[in-house]
């Protein structure tokens, strides 16, 4: 059987081609004359046995069999470019991490105490990886992931962060009148709803002997940044994991009513968790995070 050893440069020459639709563009992104992008194109459809573009109108098109090719060959390249920075960045105590997160953690809770990461470990580099993509550690660019639910998750070594804390967060003064003086007032005002955990006002109104009848009424919303959002405009209350909402605390943008109300303890099932592979468990960049993520989080 024949071994087919594509060269390297051909394909780069290729993707940048199907990229600009125009040999000369091509030519200035790579370095290299008109003429030598021509032939290494040519060679290339010479060792596929296929033509990869087509002149339309004086401009380049890819051929179908072109399309399909750069289908696969483009996502190829930029792994590869990806694993060569990673080599390239890797330490003994550090290096690349290849993290995905839910957005509004990112926001609220992680990005803001990055700066503290970088003067522990400065070696480390967070690389984001979409959080679409952060229950599948079959991809090779996926070290680690934040996610929110009860810390059970196939293949993967679950360390809990933050998030079982819950508060109840209003309006501040003057956005809505009613009033806010016992748990039970609660029920005068539109309950904003989580789309992950709609069953949360519920659980709290039974732990503060409440009847719950009315509290899976309410606009449903699916990031807790847009709860906190729309709370701070008056739509309604929400129920919001404390670490998420310390900031808007503080600014005022929105208020714990029963901060001075002696309410039963409640806690959420459900928290924000570091998940990652056993297999992945002592790369460097990951011990270093882990380490230093836990630490943020206190005992």
């Amino acid at each position: 059987m024949r071994r087919l050893q594509i060269p390297h440069q051909l394909l780069r020459t290729f993707v940048a081609t199907a990229k600009h639709s125009s040999m000369s563009r091509a030519a200035d992104e790579l370095f290299l004359t008109q003429s030598a992008v021509s032939k290494q194109v040519l060679e290339l459809e010479r060792l596929l046995g296929h033509a990869l573009f087509e002149r339309v109108r004086r401009r380049l098109v890819l051929s179908a069999v072109g399309q399909r090719y750069l289908s696969r060959v483009e996502p190829l390249l930029k792994s590869l470019d990806a694993a060569t920075l990673d080599v390239i960045a890797q330490g003994e105590s550090g290096g690349a991490l290849h993290l995905s997160t839910l957005p509004t953690f990112a926001a609220k809770w992680l990005i803001p105490r990055l700066p503290d990461l970088r003067r522990a470990h400065p070696d480390v580099t967070l690389h984001f990886v979409p959080y679409s993509q952060g229950y599948d550690f079959n991809l090779p660019e996926l070290d680690c992931a934040i996610r929110y639910g009860e810390g059970s998750w196939p293949g993967a070594v679950s360390r809990y962060l933050q998030g079982r804390k819950m508060v109840v967060i209003a309006p501040p003064p003057g956005v809505d009148q009613k009033p806010l003086r016992r748990p039970q007032d609660i029920l005068l005002w539109d309950l904003l709803q989580h789309a992950t955990v709609p069953s949360a006002w519920s659980e709290w109104c039974d732990t503060q002997g409440i009847s719950s009848a009315d509290a899976l009424h309410g606009q449903v919303l699916e990031q807790y940044s847009s709860l906190i959002q729309a709370v701070s405009v008056g739509l309604g209350l929400a129920l919001v994991p404390r670490c998420l909402a310390e900031e808007d605390l503080v600014q005022g943008t929105v208020v714990d009513p029963f901060d001075r109300v002696p309410l039963k303890p409640f806690e959420s099932s459900s928290g924000y968790y570091l998940c990652y592979p056993e297999a992945k468990a002592q790369l460097p960049s990951l011990v270093a995070f882990r380490e230093w993520v836990l630490a943020q989080c206190g005992p």
